[in-house]
């Protein structure tokens, strides 16, 4: 048995689970005041005359209002000069200004009547006659209600303003991350701990929420748990597994702490170790390895992608997408989202620049066998890429408990 795999019970592991959130600071209204001024001098730029911030971590990121998005429009306006605004339906509106930390004038609009007339009506009110982004996660029907409100309205895609704020994250949400990977990372050590034979995926989704819970003050934000066969696919299967000897065991799971997130991926094996398992174990964690050294400041984020193929191209699986091999992109950015820009895939070009944010995961699939995924995450430097959490340190010793 691999080391630090099996051996304990729930009780155990999770008495034994050390990290917490004590000291770590939410993000405060001078940055999210600097982050509006930030995307305003974006907008200038960009010809644009405002931005819609919607409902959801666009909104939470520029004003720390935390707002499920619904059926109904709530967001913040965001104009290239001069303040914000909020709009909401009538009801809604106290109960905004109790979510916020940035506060603005509320518009309101009632049950009967049209947003999305409020909206055009707000835009004419502070003279925005450029063209207005919508953040990507605006809902269709949203957008073509502003569209058939305002025909003469120009709505673009507020992406090269919300993007370009949002990859390159500072210092306190770097921080932020950190304790959440560290926290996920323990709680993947507690689980590897509870092994047995006979113990379900379900089982250890359990084990993990309530470590989760106990490290973090909440639960998983997702987990997924795949044993044997089935850990070949990326995102996992429809059914249950019951863990036996000899299974490849792939867990990948994540927390938040103060919004920002975690996402973390260990693969090990349950009992012996066949020949085969332990020579793609190795590859992966070769292009792993290789994709982080391909990480240069200014290194467009596609070459990264392309390391980590070459990587696994030498040692016998692709090429490309083809499988054995890697199914899908190297990586992707992460923050309020757990998958956000910029993306480790051939086709973005975008430069790496300090403060960008990235998992690093170019998972071996065998399809009817396994699949091993060895997922870390880096930031950006100012000089070149650091580690989050440590990259397991072997197939006998996944967490280097005895490295």
């Amino acid at each position: 048995m691999s080391i630090g795999i099996g051996g304990s019970t729930a009780d155990v592991a999770l008495a034994r689970l050390a990290g917490n959130t004590r000291g770590a600071q939410p993000i405060g209204e001078p940055e999210y005041r600097a982050r509006i001024a930030q995307a305003q001098a974006v907008m200038r730029t960009q010809g644009l005359s405002a931005i819609w911030a919607h409902a959801g971590t666009n909104l939470a990121y520029f004003t720390g209002t935390h707002w499920h998005p619904s059926e109904r429009m709530v967001g913040a306006l965001i104009p290239a000069e001069g303040p914000i605004e909020y709009l909401a339906p009538f009801f809604e509106q106290d109960t905004l200004r109790d979510y916020w930390v940035v506060d603005a004038p509320v518009r309101v609009w009632h049950e009967h009547e049209s947003p999305y007339a409020l909206f055009a009506s707000r835009c004419a009110a502070l003279n925005l006659t450029g063209p207005i982004g919508l953040s990507e996660d605006t809902p269709f029907f949203i957008a073509d209600g502003l569209a058939k409100a305002a025909p003469d309205m120009r709505l673009l895609n507020a992406r090269p303003v919300t993007a370009h704020c949002r990859m390159r994250k500072s210092a306190q949400e770097i921080a932020l991350m950190q304790r959440a990977k560290s926290l996920t990372l323990e709680v993947q050590q507690a689980a590897a701990s509870i092994l047995r034979e006979g113990i379900s995926t379900t089982e250890v989704e359990a084990f993990i929420d309530r470590a989760h819970r106990q490290v973090s003050g909440g639960g998983s934000t997702f987990c997924i748990v795949l044993f044997g066969a089935a850990s070949a696919f990326p995102h996992g299967v429809k059914d249950p597994q019951v863990l036996k000897p000899g299974d490849m065991v792939l867990i990948d799971t994540g927390c938040k702490v103060h919004d920002y997130q975690s996402d973390i991926t260990r693969s090990y094996v349950f009992g012996p170790i066949s020949d085969r398992q332990r020579e793609t174990w190795n590859a992966e964690k070769t292009a792993q390895t290789a994709a982080f050294a391909a990480a240069q400041l200014g290194t467009p984020c596609g070459d990264v992608d392309r390391a980590a193929r070459r990587s696994l191209e030498a040692s016998g699986f692709g090429p490309a997408y083809q499988l054995p091999g890697l199914p899908h992109r190297t990586g992707h950015g992460i923050g309020l989202d757990v998958h956000e820009w910029p993306y480790l895939v051939m086709s973005d070009t975008t430069p790496l620049d300090v403060g960008m944010c990235f998992s690093n995961e170019p998972m071996i699939c065998v399809p009817g066998e396994f699949g091993i995924r060895l997922e870390d995450h880096f930031h950006m430097t100012a000089h070149g890429p650091q580690w989050f959490t440590e990259p397991s340190h072997s197939i006998d010793d996944p967490f280097g408990l005895q490295a």
